[in-house]
Order: C-alpha cells, then sequence, then structure tokens
C-alpha cells in the first residue's frame, strides 16, 4: 500500500511537470518572437498575474527558469517512482521555487498538487530507500 501511495505521489509530480511545463516551450517562444503569452482555456499562461502586477513582465529567462522547476519536478517523480529518498528530497527542495512561480503567474492548481504529494511523501518517509 505504501509503495502504491509514494507512486501516486510520482504521478502528482509528473502531472504538474508535464501539465504545466509544456506550456512553457510555446510560451517562451512566443515571448522571444515578441508575440503574446499563448491562452489556454481562455486564460494566459504565465501571464496577467501577481509577477506583472508588481511590475516583472513575463520574459524568457522567468520561463526557462518555470521550465526548469518542471523539468526538475519529472526528475524527483522518476526517482519517487522507484522508492528513491532522493526523490522525495528533491521533490520538497522544490517546494518554494516552484510556489514563487505558482503564485508569481497565478496558477491555481499546483500548490493543492503539491499539498497532496507533499504529505503522501511525508507520511511514507519510512518506505524510501
Amino acid at each position: 500500500m505504501s509503495t502504491s501511495l509514494i507512486r501516486v505521489a510520482a504521478f502528482l509530480l509528473w502531472t504538474t511537470a508535464v501539465g504545466f511545463g509544456v506550456f512553457c516551450i510555446p510560451a517562451i517562444n512566443n515571448v522571444r518572437n515578441g508575440r503574446d503569452i499563448p491562452r489556454v482555456l481562455g486564460y494566459p499562461a504565465y501571464g496577467a498575474g501577481p509577477f506583472e502586477r508588481h511590475g516583472m513582465p513575463t520574459t524568457v529567462p522567468l520561463l526557462s527558469g518555470f521550465l526548469i522547476v518542471c523539468l526538475l519536478e519529472a526528475l524527483a517523480g522518476w526517482l519517487l517512482w522507484n522508492g528513491q529518498r532522493s526523490g522525495a528530497l528533491l521533490a520538497l527542495a522544490l517546494l518554494p521555487f516552484g510556489s514563487v512561480f505558482w503564485w508569481g503567474f497565478a496558477l491555481p492548481i499546483p500548490p493543492i498538487i503539491a499539498l497532496l504529494r507533499t504529505a503522501i511523501i511525508v507520511t511514507h518517509w519510512g518506505t524510501l530507500k
């Protein structure tokens, strides 16, 4: 049962990594070419959030930083899927970095997913090798 829940946490890491990382690529391309941020389900992907309201426009380095966090979340998910404590440590270490981007880009879903996966990781820490 513990292994199954750890794999749920790994899946949740992959969900945010892929679900939000994939949209970084066209957003980076658009910003680099002077176009607007793509819209997803009618909302701007990575734009019009607190970053911009506080004078920090969406830029290629900002989007690239978020893409790196997403890629590292995917790695953490892979390590966690294999029951490795290093995946749990990486997932926990990425929380503050991801949180900044979730807040700055006004992304409401990742914090909920992060809360769930973190609860699983913490409660099943002893099952990791």
